[in-house]
């Protein structure tokens, strides 16, 4: 009985590129009583293994957090192994506003003490007795009220890159850090105030709202599904969307594009830019925010010191690991005093109610204006050697034009073409029909599109 995973990471991806087929990723919670966490974690694994679901998934005896990659074609079947559990039946599956195949390439399923760490041991905390639901409409209505206070419950390094109008944002580095500084700090308005709160997905808010009636609010709000079915309804009913920026997740991608305001900075050299890197160095792996130009000059790093250490033979990086508590720190505090330019506020020393006047967010936004044209898509990338394919499907493509390669987790990289290899030989043109091969220093995807700018990029 196969209980593990037999592929790489890597073997997976490039299974997922040679299929072809679309691939759904979506999230979803549940509290609920679970007898033998371990039983329920072995009987999903074999199910989800089945059905080449992908995913990281917590279990515990008060429920279930799942964050997955599913193949279209067994969406419906997927739902079936959902149903089978009464607590699960009917259970709201959050579908990413954004699509990648590549956002999960491994299926690991973990039992924990809790599917939220929340630090609470409070035998007399009910989870059930939550706060109200609000659906889009209703939650952008109540942010209008002066009586509102609104809480982003998640950490620093997701709020930082997008959040709601207004929200007060911790600047904790987890979940449980939130709940005593919020509930301390707003203990005057316990009677009359709203408190109104979001996450990525509703889970910790599910939490949270729970907490703070069991702490004594009156009046607590939370947003429905949070930032993921928030946005799906805004779109769908033609909304206006109070949320600005990007929504952090997390998966390979990062982030999703909620709207086209950037209220980030690149913590390395201060341009405006929301996309996060993790660090290549891995006995590192800092999370943080980097643009493209430092991503191109920094090769992925945070640091001069990380810089030096990835260009070392593989065997020192190695030795230089050794004995040191590393390992898997992709979600790292995001935190470094090599960053220059770390804009998380330090909200968790301030006085929380200054901010229920909504203060004005600080805006450095810069939209820019591309002229381009689609000229082709993303084929393959051979990650060793650093080379991706493309196939060109409209116009030509000379050296020294520049590219624009836009995709959902790629985002939008600009590159000069200085070599290309047209169907096994270089040229100095590739015509229409051709499949091209070139350097890039990060990852292509199928989902990427190639285009041709026509004018360089402007400043709004």
């Amino acid at each position: 009985m196969q209980l593990y995973n037999t592929l790489s990471a890597e073997e997976r991806a490039q299974l997922i590129d040679e299929a072809g087929k679309e691939r759904l990723t979506l999230s979803f919670y549940a509290y609920a009583k679970i007898e033998d966490p371990k039983k329920f974690r072995d009987d999903l694994f074999i199910a989800w293994n089945a059905l080449d679901a992908l995913g990281r998934i917590y279990v515990a005896h008060e429920g279930i957090n799942a964050q997955m990659s599913v193949p279209a074609d067994n969406f419906e079947a997927f739902r079936d192994t959902l149903e089978v559990y009464d607590f699960m039946q009917g259970i709201r599956l959050n579908v990413a506003v954004e699509q990648d195949n590549h956002s999960f390439l491994k299926l690991t399923i973990k039992v924990r003490h809790k599917i939220v760490a929340d630090g609470l041991n409070d035998e007399t905390f009910d989870v059930t007795n939550k706060g109200i639901h609000l659906k889009a409409q209703e939650f952008n209505n109540m942010l209008d009220d002066p009586n509102t206070i609104v809480v982003d419950f998640r950490n620093h390094y997701e709020s930082e890159v997008g959040h709601f109008e207004g929200a007060i944002t911790p600047d904790v580095e987890n979940f449980r850090e939130s709940l005593p500084i919020i509930n301390e700090q707003l203990q005057d308005f316990k009677e009359d105030k709203n408190l109104l709160m979001y996450c990525t997905g509703g889970i910790r808010c599910e939490k949270a709202s729970a907490y703070f009636k069991h702490q004594g609010f009156k009046n607590v709000f939370q947003l429905e599904g949070g930032i993921i079915e928030y946005t799906r309804q805004i779109k769908e009913e033609n909304i206006e969307s109070k949320f600005i920026g990007k929504n952090f997740v997390f998966d390979h991608r990062l982030g999703e594009r909620i709207t086209d305001d950037i209220i980030s900075q690149c913590h390395q050299c201060g341009k405006p830019c929301d996309n996060h890197t993790n660090c290549a160095n891995d006995a590192c792996h800092l999370l943080f925010i980097q643009c493209d130009e430092c991503k191109a000059t920094m090769e992925n790093t945070c640091s001069t010191e990380c810089l030096e250490t990835i260009h070392l033979p593989w065997e020192e990086q190695v030795a230089l690991r050794k004995g040191l508590q590393v390992g898997n720190k992709v979600f790292r505090k995001g935190k470094s005093d090599a960053l220059k330019f770390k804009n998380s506020g330090d909200l968790s020393t301030q006085p929380l109610a200054k901010a229920i006047v909504k203060p004005e967010t600080k805006d450095i936004r810069q939209k820019i204006k591309v002229k381009k044209t689609l000229i082709g898509k993303a084929e393959h990338y051979y990650s060793k050697s650093k080379i991706a394919q493309f196939l060109i499907e409209n116009k030509e493509l000379s050296i020294g034009d520049k590219v624009l390669i836009s995709g959902p987790t790629t985002g939008e990289q600009e590159v000069t073409i200085t070599q290309i290899h047209a169907n096994g030989g270089p040229c100095e043109t590739a015509k229409v029909g051709d499949q091209i091969t070139f350097e890039l220093p990060f990852r292509v995807r199928l989902s990427d599109k190639l285009y041709k700018i026509i004018q360089p990029s402007e400043n709004a």
